[in-house]
């Protein structure tokens, strides 16, 4: 402590200090503060005197001009702190011991171990390799904090793009953090980080993230299509078969035709193309179902399939057919299934149901054996439910929306399957085939719909139809037992009946139901995502619609009223099948129809604001 006088530069805790007092303890003060402390707390670095350390330079030195021929000159020597000062700056005084020690708690070019006599060069290689780490990361720095600036300001560039990944894979639910969101104080959220890539440019406003968010293959299979395998086929061809389907439908899997006596439904027969746990059939298995999305479909299977087994396609179509009789009482009587061989006539909705306006023609008899299954149905307390449906089509950037109304014709076709799916299960109950059945619980209380607002209650009471190994009931659709077995080529479950059906009808080896079961999870999981993912999708393109149409005025509507509380109502959207909430400002009768206006979107939030007009 001798060596310690008053007004000595010390280093304490990487600071300056300079001593005031020296007794029991020495008494040391940087910056309007005092300290008390022990001589072996502090590092002697100069005698002074100083009195105040706010006169030093503090800062580590950035230049000395004589700096690298110091270290060679030193390079393999032990030196002191004042014959480093000496060198370095030509004298040993306050300032210089302070910028010298400063050189050497850097660990850069010297090695002091905590001593101010015993310091030395380090290796000049690693001096060079450590300056240019150095180097790297303040160029770095820079980099960064110009990116930020760019980012802020949002005047980004072609250089930018690959940083903006990481907030893209925020907005896209593949990761959850981002610097980039941290630096620029955005919320570390996919909606935030999406509307940050709109403001940017990085995305277009009508990009759609949600197949991203629900990890769904935007890629269609490019598997190769294996040849059919024989089988034995009933001559069908002297039935009128017809599939009937949309305008513009591209993958026709079902037809219907009737005899006088038996109705017949028709599918592609897609087990003879895509065998159990061949390269398509775990394709389609990770995939689940089609995604159908206003602007594109990704589907399950290559198209190719499609294209060869689409009924109506070619002059001849290979089929899966399922017959029964329906009795007076609606029941499935005499059940039948083969494989076939069909003419195929493709039709649409819109003609049909013009048939069906003439007493001559061949749907009326169809139409009346599909309304005593669906009376049927009926008087089983099947869930009729009825909301406004539209159909959104994107084509060239152009978004169109249309009502998608009910007829005669669809009611018809959708009688006919949903027969085709309960016989198909009677079937396999019967024979003891392992298949996917779809079952609903009843609701704790059973209703009778008539009004808007009674359905849109009603739908709340229900849980999800879910599926199982064990035949049981599905009370939505009224039936005792049903497997979905219509769309092979675009729902993968579908696919499994069909090819239990193959193994049963050819006596080969069935699945067994642990592995059925496997596989009802994994179909199940893709086809959650891809449902959700058109879900979203939909209303992301309803609102950029919105939009479009608002570009000159506000989009304003008819709504009808269904429900309400102290605060908001719900209403729904006939015109584009949205439900929005509205804050209440008055009494409403439920069913009562109302005007809105469109007063806000944020495509980000998925969110559309209305005001009552």
């Amino acid at each position: 402590m001798s060596d310690i006088k008053k007004g000595a530069l010390v280093y304490y805790k990487s600071k300056a200090a300079y001593v005031e007092e020296v007794s029991d303890k020495i008494s040391i003060s940087f910056f309007n503060t005092t300290k008390r402390v022990r001589d072996k707390d502090i590092l002697f670095l100069h005698s002074g005197p100083i009195s105040d350390v706010s006169t030093l330079d503090l800062e580590r030195p950035r230049s000395i001009e004589n700096l690298d021929e110091t270290l060679e000159l030193l390079e393999g020597e032990t030196f002191s702190l004042a014959e480093l000062a000496e060198l370095l700056y030509g004298e040993f005084t306050p300032q210089s011991a302070w910028s010298s020690w400063m050189l050497v708690v850097d660990n850069l070019y010297f090695e002091g171990q905590g001593s101010t006599e015993f310091i030395s060069v380090r290796p000049l290689d690693d001096i060079k390799a450590d300056q240019q780490k150095r180097e790297e990361k303040i160029q770095q720095k820079q980099a960064w904090d110009s990116l930020i600036a760019r980012i802020k300001s949002n005047q980004i560039e072609a250089e930018d793009y690959s940083h903006l990944s990481e907030v893209e894979q925020v907005a896209t639910a593949e990761r959850e953090q981002s610097r980039i969101l941290k630096a620029v104080g955005v919320s570390e959220n996919k909606e935030s980080a999406h509307a940050l890539l709109i403001r940017l440019g990085y995305w277009k406003e009508d990009y759609n993230p949600w197949p991203r968010r629900m990890g769904v293959n935007m890629e269609n299979p490019e598997l190769s299509v294996p040849q059919a395998v024989s089988s034995e086929r009933k001559d069908l061809r002297h039935l009128k078969a017809w599939a009937i389907d949309d305008v513009g439908n591209k993958d026709p899997d079902d037809a219907i035709s009737f005899d006088g006596e038996r109705l017949w439904v028709h599918i592609a027969d897609v087990s003879s193309l895509v065998e159990a746990d061949s390269e398509l059939d775990i394709e389609a298995r990770s995939r689940g179902t089609n995604v159908y999305l206003p602007d594109q479909v990704i589907h399950m299977l290559p198209e190719a399939i499609t294209e060869q087994l689409g009924l109506g396609l070619h002059e001849e179509s290979p089929a899966l057919s399922i017959s029964f009789k329906v009795a007076d009482s609606g029941e499935l009587e005499d059940i039948q299934i083969c494989f076939s061989t069909l003419n195929v006539t493709r039709t649409t909705y819109d003609d049909v149901d013009k048939e069906l306006e003439q007493d001559d023609n061949p749907f009326v008899d169809l139409k009346a054996v599909t309304e005593r299954y669906h009376q049927r149905r009926l008087s089983n307390d099947a869930a009729m439910l009825d909301f406004p449906e539209v159909s959104i089509k994107v084509r060239d950037g152009t978004i169109s929306i249309h009502p998608f109304g009910r007829s005669e014709s669809r009611q018809l076709v959708t009688e006919a399957m949903l027969a085709a799916g309960e016989a198909i299960a009677h079937f396999a109950t019967e024979n003891n085939i392992p298949i996917p059945y779809a079952y609903q619980v009843e609701p704790e209380e059973i209703q009778y719909p008539e009004k808007l607002s009674e359905h849109y209650a009603y739908r709340r009471c229900f849980k999800a139809s879910k599926h199982s190994t064990v035949p049981a009931s599905h009370f939505g659709l009224g039936l005792p037992c049903y497997t979905r077995v219509t769309s092979p080529m675009r729902r993968y479950l579908d696919l499994i009946v069909h090819q239990q059906l193959r193994a049963f009808l050819t006596d080969q080896p069935l699945l067994e139901a642990d592995s059925l079961v496997e596989r009802i999870g994994l179909a199940d999981e893709g086809s959650f995502a891809a449902r959700k993912t058109e879900r979203f999708s939909r209303q992301h393109w309803t609102l950029l619609y919105l939009k479009q149409e608002s570009e000159t005025k506000k989009w304003q509507g008819e709504a009808t009223v269904v429900y309400q509380d102290e605060r908001k109502i719900t209403v729904i959207l006939p015109d584009v099948a949205l439900e929005p909430k509205l804050r209440r400002n008055g009494d409403f009768e439920l069913d009562s129809s109302i005007t809105v206006q469109l007063s806000s979107i944020n495509i980000a939030d998925l969110q559309a604001n209305f005001r009552i007009i």
